[in-house]
């Protein structure tokens, strides 16, 4: 995990601080997205303006993206490895459980390219899914 930890950072050329660690490795360990208070919670101690920033740079870089469920917690999911600072490769849908309130992302089900009114700029688009995880029908 160190090991991996360590190429993501030095691919992104971050340096390995023990805050982006931690977050990393909490990011690494969940099939989820995390808000902020779920790594606040995760963590002993952690300093809430160091996490904000290292959540800001980790997003700048392509390393995390936000992971928009329909609530007004701002969460977080890893992007693909062929996301960067310039492009991010997010375009898919994020689903909401309604049992246990985890954000997954279905990076298998993409959104499809939308005709909109001439005059019109697109600048994104989110689609949430909400329904039953399969942890939790299970």
């Amino acid at each position: 995990m160190k090991e991996k930890i360590q190429k993501l950072l030095s691919d992104k050329k971050l340096k390995n601080t023990e805050t982006r660690a931690r977050v990393l490795e909490a990011f690494l360990l969940t099939k989820h997205a995390l808000s902020n208070q779920d790594l606040e919670n995760n963590f002993e101690y952690v300093d809430r303006v160091t996490l904000y920033r290292t959540l800001k740079t980790f997003e700048e870089k392509g390393i995390i993206h936000q992971a928009l469920d329909g609530t007004d917690k701002n969460k977080y999911a890893l992007c693909s490895e062929n996301c960067s600072s310039v492009m991010h490769h997010d375009s898919h849908a994020h689903f909401t459980c309604s049992v246990c309130a985890s954000t997954i992302c279905l990076d298998d089900v993409q959104i499809p390219e939308l005709k909109i009114p001439q005059g019109f700029s697109l600048e994104s688009t989110n689609v949430i899914l909400n329904g039953i995880c399969n942890a939790c029908t299970n």
